[in-house]
């Protein structure tokens, strides 16, 4: 199937060099499949339009989240099984042959390619979802790159890690424990603080008040508006806004 979407395939890499997508770079992409039009090949026509722009040194993320499955009602994560609950796109990328998967009960991410490895095997170090041993956190460090692939600038996972820097108040639920499966099926338990947002809507498209052009660049994939966020220029921007007002990125509901 595959063969016969190269046109396409070649289309997405063009779009994705042209919004500012760095060769040899690291990137991390939410996306919303359905705003990019009919894609012939579906989600592998996209994911090797991705790879294609990044170049055979670059890095690729997706979030993996599955927090709508891993709850203090079911509070087991097997990294080979548990299924992502953000989008078709992820889900595939997470059972495609070579991805690897970080272990996280609720805010695991998959990747691929040359850093993807050392970067995801820190992550079971972390006891909150986005702390300084997330991919989250090491993608501002390494000038990583963010792609909002036709999904808008709310569900930027990234804003977590920003968030847990300044602890406001109603980011953490009390901890608890989980229970994680790896790749072989061995077993552990381990004490995590989960999110808690009840009673607050997440505001975090407020980042492009505070994002000039250097930090973020606006384009179409496809037929998808999306935009391509700088990293460290987002971390250091929303931390200076969350130490000014830890309530910036929230609206109460």
């Amino acid at each position: 199937m595959f063969g016969q979407q190269p046109e396409t395939v070649r289309k997405i890499a063009d779009d994705l060099v042209r919004i500012g997508v760095r060769s040899g770079g690291i990137l991390l992409v939410h996306s919303s499949m359905k705003s990019m039009g009919h894609v012939p090949g579906g989600p592998e026509t996209i994911i090797r339009g991705l790879l294609e722009a990044l170049g055979p040194d670059g890095t690729l993320f997706m979030p993996a989240l599955s927090y709508e499955t891993v709850t203090p009602d079911n509070s087991v994560f097997d990294i080979a099984e548990t299924p992502s609950c953000v989008g078709a796109v992820t889900e595939f990328f997470r059972k495609r042959n070579g991805t690897i998967r970080s272990m996280h009960p609720t805010h695991s991410v998959c990747g691929v390619g040359r850093f993807a490895q050392e970067i995801l095997e820190k992550h079971i170090h972390d006891t909150t979802p986005c702390g300084p041993n997330s991919p989250f956190f090491q993608l501002r460090d390494r000038y990583g790159q963010i792609l909002m692939l036709g999904c808008g600038l709310k569900p930027n996972t990234s804003m977590h890690g920003v968030e847990e820097l300044v602890l406001p108040p109603y980011l953490f639920n009390p901890g608890m424990i989980y229970r994680l499966i790896d790749g072989k099926g061995n077993t552990a338990e381990k004490e995590y603080r989960p999110h808690n947002f009840i009673g607050w809507e997440q505001r975090y498209d407020r980042v492009e008040n505070i994002l000039d052009i250097s930090g973020i660049k606006k384009g179409t994939i496809l037929k998808a508006p999306s935009m391509l966020i700088e990293a460290d220029l987002l971390w250091e921007k929303s931390l200076a806004a969350l130490r000014a007002n830890p309530l910036y990125f929230v609206d109460r509901r």
